[in-house]
């Protein structure tokens, strides 16, 4: 009978596919970067074994449970894995590199596929991403991209990635824009092990002897933390001074945020939010601006009064090099004038 090799975190690359047998709950709140999803129990039976093996016996439990897991392998095989051919190589993982990988990856091996079962399993993945995340971000030489609200950071890192320049988009990965009013509309935020794995991955592919672009940013994005080392490393990199005249940047954030332009309560629901900075006189005068579609009186409202001031103190704060710093003035921001500035960067020493 063929024996089942297992592999670590390091050796993630050597395989073609990387199956999850974890559930689909598991599998949500946090998995390997591209990994897929073959549960061999979902939410509902892993419950149920769970629930008999703690008033029943262990004994029963597993009974139950390898049939249950039986069946789904045998479903995965026949929908998903009948197709590929001799020399497939997929790695298999569940929560702690025990009974769920090992079966479906023994079944695999038996059939003949080049199959491994990591080592550990997502535990000890998980415990490989706390670690790097703490020692990664020191390998890389940060350049923040700063300036204020409005003046089109997300966009011009991502005139830099089509321009060449590594990227690192912390508010992409966190779904969030990094402010009251940052929550997307069409997309939830990841739990916090998601956006760390995802980090990790993206660092991971990193050339440490490039420079790696990140936008400014504070210890949370929306409800997520960025890491300490992350941030201490951040604050340590040269700065990219972006400015964007006023007029300009009122007209980048309708367009950013239009989804509030279009849904003023969903906008009134979150100045709200802000009543304990600035008292309800002014936020009842905003909630208005926003029912009368007074957008750019708005907008510049917000700038001048929260936004701004708040923006200047922790910037100035975290990043020392940001005063010193020559500025880059955006003229057109428009996708061409952005890529324009991005080259413009790129070609500085």
């Amino acid at each position: 009978m063929k024996s089942v090799p297992l592999a670590n975190v390091a050796q993630l690359a050597e395989f073609d596919e990387i199956i999850d047998v974890r559930s689909p709950g598991e599998y949500t709140e946090d998995h390997i970067p591209g990994a897929l999803n073959f549960p061999v129990l979902d939410d509902a039976e892993r419950a149920r074994v769970g629930t008999i093996y703690k008033q029943v016996s262990a004994f029963e439990a597993k009974k139950i449970g390898a049939a249950l897991v039986s069946r789904n392998i045998a479903r995965h095989i026949e929908d998903s894995f009948a197709d590929k051919p001799r020399g497939w190589k997929p790695l298999i993982y569940c929560w702690r590199g025990g009974s769920r990988s090992g079966s479906l990856a023994h079944v695999l091996k038996q059939i003949g596929f080049d199959a491994a079962q990591m080592d550990g399993g997502y535990k000890a993945y998980r415990r490989t991403v706390v670690a790097e995340l703490d020692s990664l971000p020191g390998r890389f030489d940060f350049r923040v991209v700063c300036g204020p609200t409005g003046s089109g950071k997300s966009r011009l890192l991502q005139a830099l990635q089509e321009s060449g320049a590594q990227v690192l988009d912390l508010e992409g990965l966190a779904a969030h824009r990094g402010s009251v009013l940052g929550n997307l509309p069409d997309a939830a935020q990841p739990p916090q092990k998601m956006f760390d794995s995802q980090l990790w991955w993206t660092l991971q592919h990193f050339n440490p002897g490039r420079p790696v672009y990140v936008e400014a940013e504070s210890k949370k994005i929306g409800l997520l933390r960025v890491p300490d080392a992350l941030l201490a490393r951040m604050h340590e990199g040269g700065c990219v001074r972006v400015e964007v005249a006023m007029p300009l940047r009122v007209v980048l954030l309708k367009e950013e945020y239009a989804h509030f332009l279009a849904n003023p309560a969903a906008l009134k629901e979150k100045l709200d939010c802000l009543v304990g900075l600035y008292g309800h006189e002014i936020i009842a005068r905003w909630n208005a601006l926003a029912e009368q579609g007074a957008w750019d009186e708005l907008v510049l409202a917000l700038l001048e009064r929260h936004y701004d001031p708040a923006y200047s103190k922790s910037t100035l704060k975290n990043y020392p090099h940001y005063a010193d710093t020559m500025p880059i003035v955006v003229e057109d921001i428009s996708p061409a004038g952005f890529l324009s500035t991005a080259q413009r960067i790129l070609e500085q020493p």
